[in-house]
């Protein structure tokens, strides 16, 4: 007969398999096409204090499109990212790069995935301990690594999508996405009422560890987006960690300031 501590160790491996089955997803359809692109956001906490500025700029080169953002910290912090993808008819990433360091980040990541070799390098600073990591990892055709703001873009009508993303711990590690919707919220600008579409993401770790990050308090939160729809769909807003085990932080976008015209002509 088959103990306790036994019987717990098949519904964990029969958990994981489950888990597993249900992680098959498709790329994202490309509805809308990316192209050239200049903007700035900024970063906050939950409770509005300015964290980070951002600089985001996109370039097209034939089917490929490139996206760099990268936050200044006030800290002196740095979070830069850079991800090239192709969008013939889906979505799929091809290159991928991230730098973070600075007192905002426990770890200090050097990071670079090559998506069609399936090659991920990371090179990690914590507490004082330099690790250089160079693996052959199955990377899925539904690796999003910075391209969530442009994926929630093209979702289906529904909203749901299971798509997949490499977590650093500082170990390469394949993770699940699962896309929700959320339902509509109302905004305004200058007046004019619009509706954005919110989107739940989900993030589901595949395996035993998968089965045992809620009992202990690891798994990580949630994080939302909200999109503007219709012929032209925007980017508004997200609220989640950056980096695995982080603070949820809100990306929101920001606009330029600009003297007033008595300081520009020198008046008094």
């Amino acid at each position: 007969m088959m103990n306790r501590q036994s019987l717990w160790i098949v519904v964990l491996l029969f958990s994981a398999t489950l888990l597993r089955a249900a992680d098959a997803g498709a790329p994202v359809t490309v509805r809308h096409t990316e192209g050239s692109l200049h903007g700035f956001l900024v970063l906050r906490t939950t409770d509005g204090e300015t964290v980070a500025f951002g600089d985001l700029s996109q370039t097209t080169k034939g089917n490929s499109v490139t996206t760099h953002l990268v936050f200044h910290f006030k800290d002196g912090s740095l979070h830069d990212e850079t991800a090239t993808f192709s969008q013939r008819r889906a979505f799929r990433l091809l290159r991928y790069k991230l730098i973070q360091k600075g007192p905002a980040f426990p770890m200090q990541l050097d990071v670079s995935m090559d998506g069609p070799n399936n090659q991920v390098t990371v090179h990690s600073t914590q507490d004082g301990k330099d690790k250089d990591e160079s693996s052959h990892v199955n990377l899925p055709t539904t690796i999003s690594n910075g391209l969530l703001s442009i994926l929630v873009k093209n979702l289906a009508q529904n909203g749901e999508a299971k798509l997949s993303m490499v977590a650093f711990t500082p170990k390469p590690q394949v993770v699940t996405l699962a896309f929700t919707s959320d339902g509509e919220e109302n905004f305004s600008i200058g007046g004019a009422n619009h509706k954005a579409m919110r989107y739940n993401m989900k993030i589901e770790i595949g395996g035993i560890k998968g089965v045992i990050a809620p009992l202990v308090g690891k798994q990580p939160p949630d994080t939302k987006f909200w999109v503007l729809g219709g012929e032209a769909p925007a980017f508004l807003m997200s609220e989640g960690p950056l980096f695995y085990g982080g603070p949820i932080w809100r990306i929101e976008l920001s606009s330029p300031t600009y003297p007033n015209e008595a300081k520009k002509s020198g008046d008094k």
